[in-house]
């Protein structure tokens, strides 16, 4: 049987499935000898706040700060976001502690894997990936890759050169960058690939002495050559073709990466797989996107639900009113959902129009159009820390 479909027939609540995760945090925490942290982003949602930001530093500084060990590993999945916060929290760590390791099992794109690529040890499950190095900006209302608009603009530029002129709708699009939008994309795409040609010699290869065919000792010249190598790779757009490609525990060696697989030991394997399935319990049961968590303390975040959830009151709560809206006709319907077995409550809300929150978490709208309240229920279970009870 597979991981998730032992999960699926333990039918966890998503209280319990955060349990689950602390509980597996703290068991390889004792397996390893180390500190973890869970960070991941739900890559199915299309949130703006999915990306890695600032705000995630704070929190992995607000985290780890009062933190005693000296070893940090830290578990990522993410689609990438801001060179810059990805900075900020690898200067963090590194100022924190000795030896930093990082753990891939799912993705860790653009962002993430520059911050992969600062760890003195690189863990990847056969299902781990890491991606090109590309910085994502914002150009109008749209994030676009830095290297595919310079490319673009580059192309148009010779194209005017060759034809002397361009064509009106290129023309119009071109008449609209300026000077200091050219010169900010330029600077984005080499961002990435400074970081990368700093960090790994500073960390990655810290402990590189010899190489291991020749024995032959390293030196700062040759670490810093290798890291040249890797970056001109990773920022080969033209054989990676996407930004999203993912490339495996091979693709990385044959770059020159050392990887440790996780695959080759299977009790540290059947922990962080279940970490990852886990995770994606908890995103795909409740409305949260994103998780940064440790042994003892976890923050989620939790997108807008279907309707809003009155404010829980109080601390210890037996009930809790919400809205839903019907996401066809717009139909709003009031709803409450018990915590305590008490027949009043039902009597009390159902005088008031209410219905009663419903038992397989479907709610059947008067357009025949049936809404899943699954997620809506996850995030009122996480948040009260009590079962919805029937």
């Amino acid at each position: 049987m597979g991981l998730l479909s032992e999960y699926i027939q333990k039918k966890l609540s998503v209280i319990e499935l955060e349990q689950e995760l602390m509980r597996l945090i703290k068991e390889y925490n004792k397996l390893r000898g180390s500190f973890l942290l869970v960070y991941s982003a739900c890559l199915e949602k299309p949130i703006p706040n999915i990306s890695l930001n600032m705000d995630d530093y704070y929190i992995i500084f607000d985290l780890l700060k009062n933190t005693g060990a000296n070893n940090l590993d830290v578990y990522i999945e993410t689609p990438g976001g801001s060179g810059e916060a990805a900075e900020e929290i690898v200067e963090y760590i590194h100022k924190k502690f000795d030896k930093v390791s990082f753990i891939v099992s799912g993705e860790a794109k653009s962002a993430g894997t520059l911050m992969v690529l600062c760890g003195h040890e690189i863990l990847m499950t056969e299902s781990g990936s890491l991606g090109p190095i590309d910085a994502q900006i914002r150009i109008g209302r749209s994030t676009v890759s830095a290297y595919d608009y310079m490319e673009w603009v580059d192309e148009k530029r010779k194209e005017a050169v060759k034809n002397d002129k361009l064509n009106p709708f290129d023309a119009t699009m071109v008449a609209q960058i300026s000077p200091g939008e050219l010169n900010g994309v330029s600077n984005a795409l080499s961002f990435a690939e400074d970081l990368v040609i700093e960090w790994l010699p500073k960390y990655k290869f810290k402990d590189w002495i010899k190489t291991e065919t020749t024995k032959k000792v390293v030196t700062e010249e040759m670490k810093k050559k290798r890291a040249e190598q890797i970056v001109k790779e990773l920022i080969n757009h033209k054989k990676w073709r996407s930004h999203g490609r993912s490339l495996k525990i091979n693709e990385l060696e044959n770059m020159g990466l050392k990887i440790t697989k996780i695959d080759d030991d299977q009790k540290l394997a059947d922990i962080i797989y279940r970490i990852q399935t886990v995770i994606k319990l908890i995103f795909h049961s409740s409305n949260t996107y994103k998780i940064t968590a440790t042994e003892k303390e976890k923050i989620v975040g939790i997108a807008n639900p279907i309707g809003k959830p009155i404010n829980l009151q109080p601390k210890e709560p037996e009930v809790v009113e919400m809205e839903v809206v019907c996401p066809k006709c717009s139909k709003h319907y009031k709803l409450y959902a018990k915590f305590i077995s008490n027949s009043k409550i039902d009597q009390d809300f159902q005088k008031k129009g209410y219905i009663k929150f419903p038992k397989d978490n479907k709610l059947v709208c008067e357009c025949n159009f049936e809404i899943d309240l699954t997620p809506l229920k996850g995030q009122i279970e996480s948040q009260t820390g009590k079962k919805i009870i029937d």
